[in-house]
C-alpha cells in the first residue's frame, strides 16, 4: 500500500480513469477527495470507495473556478489535516476535427479546464504542502503532445500547457519539499474509449484490435493499470524524481 494514509486530492473524478485512479488510490491506503462537477457521480463513487473500506469524501468543483478549487483544497484539510498529493486529471475536449476549424470558445474552454484549472489547483494545494514541507502534484497529459493526432488539437495545445506548468512548478517549488511531474497518457482502454468505438459501428472493433496489435504490449492497456504509475508518483518511491514527464502508453511511443 504505497500511499498509506496519504490524504490525495483527486480531480475530473468522472467515467475512465479519473474514478479508477480514485478506487486504486484507495486500495493503496491513500484517504481520497474524490471531485468532479457532477455531485451524483462522486457521491456515489466516494460510497463506493468506503463500503469497500477505504476512506473517501466527494467533494463538488469546477476546476474553471478559482473559489471552488480553494474549497476543495479546505475540505481535504478540514478532514483530514493535511494534503499530500494532487493529481489534476479534469478536462475538457473540443469537438474532434482539424484545429483550422476548431471553433476559438471550445479551445478557451479546453486552456482554462485543462491548464488554467491545474494552474488553479496548484495555487490552492501548494500553501498548505508548503506548511507540511512536503506534497507531490501529478498533472495527467497525454501522448497527443508528443505526437500530434489528426482531430484533438485544441486538447493537445492545453495538456502541453499543463506539460510546461508541470515543469515550472518543479523549478520554482525547489527547497519547499513539493514535487511536480507529469504522465502523459497514451490509448488507455476503459469506458470512455468503449463509446468511442462504439460510436463507429462494425468498425469500431476492427480499429480496437489493430490498435491492441500497434502496441507493443500487445494490448489498448486499461485505465486501471495506467493509473499505477500516478500512485507511483505519488509515493515516497518517488522522492527523487521531480519536474518529470513521464510517458505511459504501452510502448506506443518510444522517446529517443
Amino acid at each position: 500500500m504505497i500511499l498509506k494514509d496519504k490524504v490525495i486530492i483527486i480531480t475530473g473524478a468522472g467515467p475512465g480513469m479519473g474514478q479508477a485512479m480514485c478506487r486504486g488510490a484507495a486500495a493503496e491506503g491513500a484517504k481520497v477527495v474524490v471531485s468532479a462537477r457532477s455531485v451524483d457521480a462522486i457521491n456515489a463513487l466516494a460510497a463506493d470507495i468506503t463500503a469497500a473500506g477505504g476512506e473517501a469524501i466527494a467533494v463538488p468543483c469546477d476546476v474553471a473556478s478559482t473559489e471552488q478549487c480553494h474549497a476543495l483544497a479546505q475540505a481535504a484539510v478540514d478532514r483530514w489535516g493535511r494534503i499530500d498529493g494532487m493529481i489534476h486529471s479534469a478536462y475538457y475536449h473540443p469537438d474532434w476535427g482539424s484545429i483550422i476549424d476548431h471553433p476559438i470558445d471550445q479551445v478557451l474552454r479546453a486552456l482554462d479546464v485543462i491548464a488554467v484549472g491545474g494552474l488553479r489547483m496548484a495555487q490552492a494545494v501548494v500553501p498548505q504542502m508548503k506548511r507540511q514541507g512536503s506534497g507531490s502534484i501529478v498533472n495527467v497529459s497525454t501522448l497527443a503532445t508528443r505526437r500530434p493526432m489528426p482531430g484533438e488539437g485544441g486538447y493537445a495545445m492545453a495538456k502541453s500547457a499543463v506539460n510546461q506548468l508541470t515543469r515550472q512548478l518543479a523549478v520554482e517549488l525547489a527547497g519547499t519539499g513539493i514535487r511536480a511531474n507529469t504522465a502523459l497518457m497514451g490509448w488507455m482502454d476503459g469506458v470512455p474509449l468503449d463509446q468511442f468505438f462504439a460510436a463507429q459501428g462494425e468498425a469500431g472493433e476492427a480499429f480496437r484490435k489493430q490498435r491492441a496489435q500497434e502496441i507493443p504490449v500487445g494490448r489498448i492497456p486499461p485505465d486501471k493499470d495506467c493509473a499505477k504509475a500516478i500512485y507511483f508518483l505519488l509515493s515516497d518511491y518517488a522522492s527523487e524524481v521531480n519536474g518529470v514527464m513521464l510517458d505511459v502508453n504501452g510502448g506506443d511511443w518510444v522517446a529517443a
